[in-house]
């Protein structure tokens, strides 16, 4: 099976945030290198490291997370040829919940592989805070 190609960083954030809505492993797993150097840290979780890990940890989220929507009230982007950082803000609701969850502050890194852009770092953190907007975003590293 083709992996499906994702021409821009941001192309690639938006495939995976729109799997995890839908709590979809296969489309969320193709927004991944499939590389024994990625790394994913969910919030209070350990450090996954490899492909085989990171598809186990998000196999088990995808099994009970149906239902959630994530917002971003901020985002900030730094991009170059070939890398890509987005550090965003997610809000987390969860179907049958009747409050939002605790915000996490979230590190994506992306690649630019042969085969478009792929995600290589998630890292997920507690928000202690509602974020302040940023003065300038995004911006371009040369």
């Amino acid at each position: 099976m083709k992996k499906s190609t994702f021409p821009t960083p941001q192309d690639a954030e938006a495939a995976f945030y729109e799997a995890l809505e839908a709590a979809e492993l296969e489309p969320m797993m193709e927004v991944w290198a499939e590389d024994e150097e990625i790394v994913c840290v969910h919030p209070g979780g350990a450090r996954l490291a490899g492909y085989d890990q990171v598809r186990s940890s998000w196999a088990q989220i995808s099994a009970r997370a149906s239902g959630s929507r994530y917002t971003f009230p901020i985002k900030v982007v730094l991009s170059g040829m070939m890398l890509a950082i987005h550090s965003v803000h997610e809000n987390i609701l969860v179907q049958g919940e009747s409050r939002a969850r605790a915000p996490v502050a979230a590190t994506n890194v992306y690649l630019r592989t042969g085969n478009g852009w792929r995600m290589i770092l998630h890292h997920g953190s507690p928000a202690s805070q509602a974020p302040r907007v940023p003065a300038e975003s995004p911006k371009i590293l040369h």
